[in-house]
């Protein structure tokens, strides 16, 4: 094992005991099985600092990060941190952020404390060792389109409350007057990611389910669909093929599309119709998916 390996350990239990202020640095050297002055030389040389002091670093991050998302008394973020006393954590946190723990709630700044390693709390709960968090973009597109295959699951789900007027409500207007509902939404939604796996496999799609389709055949459709869609843009991504070329035999004349716009024209209108579906929602009292926001999915996942 590498002197890399060990740190990215250290850093891996960090994360998973980041609140157990009784280890001292012996007992840290000693879960990797070195000697403490080993240990700290080792993780000092990988990371540019001590491994106490790493974790210090970070409980601050954490600290700051409590300090602005919540309303608790800065002397429970400070035993929180592990500090004795509020009179250590002011200490502390000024040196770190070159401001006193009250001040900076008023006007906060950056969390992250500038360190060469990189190794940085990241909200809401985690440590990030960049080394191993590295994302490639086929990584972020597989990622949005896990977003948006979980998020049209739940709309179906909500849209499952709902009567039958209130599915079929006009919602949405497009460019060719025609109206459109939660339910055509929902059932478009489905059926875009069925049309395309149609597509790629050229096979013919069947254009009459979306016709009043019910709740539940939605449902039921989604589940072999939306795994198979992604199935394939994973497929494509884990490949290197995203600038890959296939024949589109569904269209009226053939058309030759690269994988990676397929991907980007079904999340793009796909984005247009989610929105319009939640907040129709919401109107009708259902508000628990909020905008659909990535950003709050992939916080609740972290």
């Amino acid at each position: 094992m590498t002197a890399a390996d060990t740190f990215a350990d250290f850093v891996d239990g960090l994360a998973a005991a980041l609140d157990d202020h009784d280890a001292s640095g012996e007992d840290w050297a000693a879960r990797q099985h070195f000697s403490r002055y080993h240990f700290d030389r080792m993780i000092k040389a990988v990371g540019g600092e001590p491994p106490q002091t790493l974790r210090r670093r970070i409980l601050l991050e954490r600290a700051a990060y409590r300090m602005i998302t919540t309303k608790a008394p800065l002397l429970d973020i400070a035993v929180e941190a592990g500090y004795s006393s509020h009179e250590a954590f002011t200490r502390a946190f000024a040196k770190a952020y070159d401001a006193s723990p009250r001040d900076w709630r008023r006007k906060p700044g950056h969390i992250q404390i500038g360190e060469a390693n990189g190794v940085h709390f990241v909200p809401p709960a985690s440590i990030r060792l960049p080394s191993r968090d590295v994302v490639r973009g086929p990584d972020l597109l597989e990622k949005m389109v896990e977003h948006h295959v979980w998020l049209t699951g739940e709309m179906i789900r909500v849209a499952g409350y709902l009567t039958d007027s209130e599915l079929d409500e006009t919602i949405l207007v497009e460019d060719d007057d025609q109206g459109q509902t939660i339910r055509s939404l929902l059932s478009r939604l489905v059926g875009q990611m069925g049309m395309w796996n149609a597509a790629m496999a050229t096979r013919d799609y069947d254009w009459s389910v979306e016709d009043q389709e019910s709740v539940s055949s939605m449902r039921r459709r989604l589940g072999i669909e939306g795994p198979r869609y992604l199935a394939h843009v994973r497929e494509v991504c884990d490949q290197g093929r995203v600038e890959d070329t296939f024949v589109d035999a569904l269209c009226e004349r053939a058309q030759v599309f690269t994988y990676g716009g397929m991907i980007a024209h079904v999340i793009t209108f796909a984005a247009y119709r989610r929105t319009a579906v939640v907040l129709a929602l919401a109107r009708l009292g259902h508000d628990e998916l909020g905008w659909g926001d990535p950003m709050r999915w992939v916080a609740d996942r972290a």
